[in-house]
This record gives C-alpha cells, sequence and structure tokens, in this order.
C-alpha cells in the first residue's frame, strides 16, 4: 500500500507531456535531496517531483489504480438517475489527482440534491454495475447542516487512492462518495462484496455446507477491518458507529437507507 500526500501543490503544472517515473522518483527523506540529483548541480537526468518543484516538476507519481471522478447534478424535475450522473475526468497519478482537485468545486460549495462519486476506473457508481452489485457500502451520517467539510472529503479520496483503506491482494474497494442532502451530508465507502461467502466451483460444492459458515464469517472480518480504517479517515469518537449495509438490501428497499448488517 502506498499513501499519497495531502501537501497540495501550490500553483497549476502541465501535466500531458510528463512521463511517469519508473521508480516513484520519491524523495530521499534522509537529506531531502531527490533520486539523481549530483551534488546541487543542474543535471538533466536528475528526477524532480511536484514536491520538489511545483513548477518544474518533470515525473509524475503513478497510482496502482486509475481512478474516474464522477458528478450527480441536481434534478430540475422528473429525470432519471442516468441524466443526472455525469463522467468528469479520469485519472492516474498523483499530480493528476491535485490538478482535479484544484480546479472543481470544493465538495463544501455543492448544491442540496449534488454526489460527487470517485471510482476505480471502469466502475459506474451504481447499485447495477456489475462489478459492484454483489458488494455494499460503509457509510456515515452527519448531521446538523449540509455543508461537507473539505478536508474530511478530500483524506476519503486520499486513502482510497493511496490504497490505505484494504490490504494489497483484498480488491474490496470500489469507490467513495460524498452526498450533500438538506440538513446532513454523508459518506461512503462501496465495496466489492457484502460479506457473502465467494462462489465456489462444482467441485467443492460438495464441501459447501461446512465452509461456508467460515467463508462468510472471513468476509464480515475483511469488511470490518476496511471499516475500522474508514472510521479512523473520519477521525470519529469511539462512541459513533459506521454501518454496512448491501447494495442488494438497498434495491430491494428502494432507497440507500437499507438496514445495517453491521457496524464498527
Amino acid at each position: 500500500m502506498s499513501e499519497v500526500s495531502s501537501e497540495k501543490p501550490t500553483d497549476p503544472v502541465p501535466l500531458d507531456t510528463i512521463p511517469i517515473s519508473p521508480d516513484g522518483g520519491m524523495t530521499d527523506a534522509t537529506n531531502g535531496a531527490t533520486n539523481g540529483a549530483t551534488n546541487g548541480t543542474h543535471d538533466p537526468e536528475k528526477i524532480i517531483t511536484v514536491f520538489d518543484d511545483p513548477a518544474n516538476f518533470n515525473v509524475k507519481h503513478a497510482l496502482q489504480n486509475s481512478w474516474t471522478l464522477w458528478f450527480t447534478k441536481p434534478p430540475s424535475g422528473k429525470q432519471d438517475w442516468n441524466e443526472l450522473l455525469k463522467e468528469v475526468i479520469s485519472f492516474d497519478s498523483v499530480e493528476e489527482f491535485w490538478g482535479v482537485y484544484n480546479n472543481i468545486t470544493p465538495a463544501s460549495e455543492l448544491a442540496q440534491k449534488s454526489d460527487y462519486h470517485m471510482f476505480k476506473k471502469g466502475v459506474r457508481p451504481e447499485w447495477e454495475d456489475p462489478q459492484n452489485k454483489m458488494g455494499g457500502r460503509w457509510a456515515y451520517t452527519f448531521k446538523g447542516g449540509n455543508r461537507a467539510n473539505d478536508d474530511v472529503w478530500l483524506h476519503i479520496m486520499l486513502a482510497a487512492i493511496g490504497e490505505t483503506l484494504e490490504e494489497d491482494t483484498e480488491n474490496e474497494v470500489m469507490g467513495v462518495v460524498v452526498n450533500i442532502r438538506k440538513g446532513f451530508w454523508r459518506v461512503g465507502l462501496w465495496t466489492r462484496t457484502a460479506g457473502q461467502a465467494p462462489k465456489k466451483s462444482a467441485a467443492a460444492a460438495a464441501n459447501a455446507a461446512a465452509t461456508t459458515e467460515g467463508d462468510k464469517e472471513e468476509g464480515k472480518k475483511r469488511l470490518e477491518k476496511i471499516g475500522r480504517r474508514f472510521k479512523s479517515v473520519l477521525q470519529l469518537p469511539e462512541q459513533e458507529l459506521v454501518e454496512f449495509s448491501g447494495h442488494a438490501d438497498s434495491a430491494h428497499s428502494g432507497s440507500s437507507r437499507a438496514k445495517a448488517k453491521f457496524a464498527v
């Protein structure tokens, strides 16, 4: 897992001609020098990151996955969900993320009934998407106003693209969401599964009865671990609960406020 810095580059930078660094181009924390530096003299091969020089960096830091930002605009009448959901832009590097973040409307200024969704590229922020339909989401509602906290939303996005919400091999996290509603705002973390046992091959079906309960418990533990990491990013006190519900339950109830399967 890698962690994306929350330090903002100070100036807009051109990104389309800058290559991805093969080794990440990370700054040497011991002396502040960057890989490729030669005793302070100019070196055309020197790797300069956006955090070394926001205006003249020459490498980008690749993310583990590509991500897409989506926006749901407030309805102006009886409109279909697909008419309201708009794909904004995709990105696959730290620098491109900051380029997007610094040039869109802050979550705190979104109108009521607006949403931002940041999902892995190729996954639509819909229950019906093939990669979501067997999954669910962790959610927490901030009450007492509909102005989102930009720092909270930023750190949720950074945790997602930095792959710190789960272990490298789990592939559970599909995306994160912020919803602006009347009198409250809500954040969510969508997962690929809802804690159910994985599908088994025909050869393994005979032993399914003995293993299904164990698989379900393992799935629940995996999701609860992700939920606790999500709760930590939100910096919530221990007594506050983050709740998990399955998309199938939400679709059946016709609302995103389906009964929680479990909470942490």
